[in-house]
């Protein structure tokens, strides 16, 4: 589809046909990415979008355990009391 850059104060905006934004998912917010030869306009992901399905993955292949092993306290060394 080819369309023209309008004038938008001192910057450049296009116009992008409705249909053209629902097919692409495209709502208020998006994310603009520089590509060699021209710029990508994608929807804008939720925050810590993909994280649970990354964290099942790290489960199933036994990469979830702590980085750093567990140190002893003085809590660990005598029986608490509860008062």
């Amino acid at each position: 589809m080819k369309t023209r850059l309008v004038r938008i104060g001192n910057s450049r905006g296009v116009r992008i046909p409705k249909p053209l934004l629902q097919q692409a998912g495209l709502e208020d917010e998006v994310h603009l990415r520089l590509v060699k030869g021209g710029i990508v306009i994608e929807a804008e992901k939720p925050h810590r979008a993909g994280w649970a399905e990354a964290a099942a993955l790290a489960h199933e292949e036994g990469d979830d355990g702590l980085l750093d092993g567990s140190a002893p306290t003085h809590f660990d060394e005598a029986e608490w009391e509860w008062t």
